[in-house]
């Protein structure tokens, strides 16, 4: 398959010159907005000619975008990031330089609206489960309002009839790990360096503090504090907090509770 690239470079110097000035990814003005700024394509960025691309797209130099994948609009990608197989980014994503999103595998990798993709993270790519067989379809679905933050993974699951899931407004630091056929809830925090193994369940409003650990297959009920350092070896009820090696449970996460609103004198279902 022959893919493409965009020769209306005019000079090296030009390019380099776009390049350093990273002018084609500033904020549109409002008139701008309301005219609907074209998309932009790097003259060094290689789109496949398949590829579809929404209204207002901006992709930087080097950048490389493969034969089925869909950018919705005004969807930014800095330089050097890539997007491959069968993805889909919906309207407003970000891909921060490094970004790689997709994999040249069977099944796909769709990504909600107003996403950022940090630095060098990996999203969408198989995963590091020996039972997965080659030529099977794997999935990743992430949902809207997510921040997943530079040289953090999150792979797709490991058999046709799962997939690995991100929900809504959750931040996931640098350097995070989510393994195949997680399913991540909402409005959770994962702190720098939390690995999460595989088939792990995270409900909703959960922290983790930096460096925890979790083994395959654990639940983690919505509102629980993983303490920093910790290595989570059985199920976390709900609004609990735990730390240590192996986490035991230290008491009721009151902090967590007072910040999501809960009062002293209130029912814990």
């Amino acid at each position: 398959m022959r893919w493409l690239r965009n020769t209306n470079s005019n000079s090296l110097a030009s390019t380099l010159l776009q390049y350093s000035s990273l002018s084609f990814l500033r904020p549109l003005s409002n008139a701008a907005a309301d005219d609907w700024n074209p998309t932009f394509v790097h003259p060094t960025a290689i789109i496949h000619p398949n590829a579809t691309l929404g209204q207002g797209v901006s992709i930087g130099p080097f950048c490389t975008v493969g034969s089925s994948v869909k950018l919705g609009n005004a969807c930014k990608l800095y330089p050097g990031s890539h997007i491959f197989g069968y993805s889909q980014l919906g309207d407003n994503c970000i891909l921060m330089t490094g970004a790689v999103v997709g994999d040249e595998l069977p099944g796909k990798t769709v990504i909600g609206s107003n996403n950022i993709i940090g630095h060098h993270a990996v999203v969408g790519v198989k995963c590091q489960d020996l039972k997965y067989k080659d030529g099977d379809e794997c999935f990743l679905d992430i949902g809207d309002n997510n921040e997943i933050r530079e040289y953090s993974s999150i792979h797709r699951s490991s058999k046709p009839d799962d997939q690995t899931i991100v929900g809504h407004n959750n931040l996931i630091m640098g350097s995070c790990h989510v393994a195949h056929d997680c399913k991540i809830g909402n409005n959770n925090i994962l702190a720098n360096n939390t690995l999460l193994a595989g088939h792990i369940v995270v409900e909703d409003y959960i922290h983790t503090a930096g460096a925890a650990v979790v083994h395959q297959h654990c639940h983690l009920g919505s509102f629980c504090f993983i303490g920093g350092g910790s290595v989570v070896s059985q199920d976390v009820p709900k609004f609990m907090m735990v730390s240590g090696d192996r986490a035991e449970l230290r008491g009721l996460n009151l902090e967590g509770l007072r910040r999501r609103g809960f009062s002293a004198t209130e029912d814990l279902d």
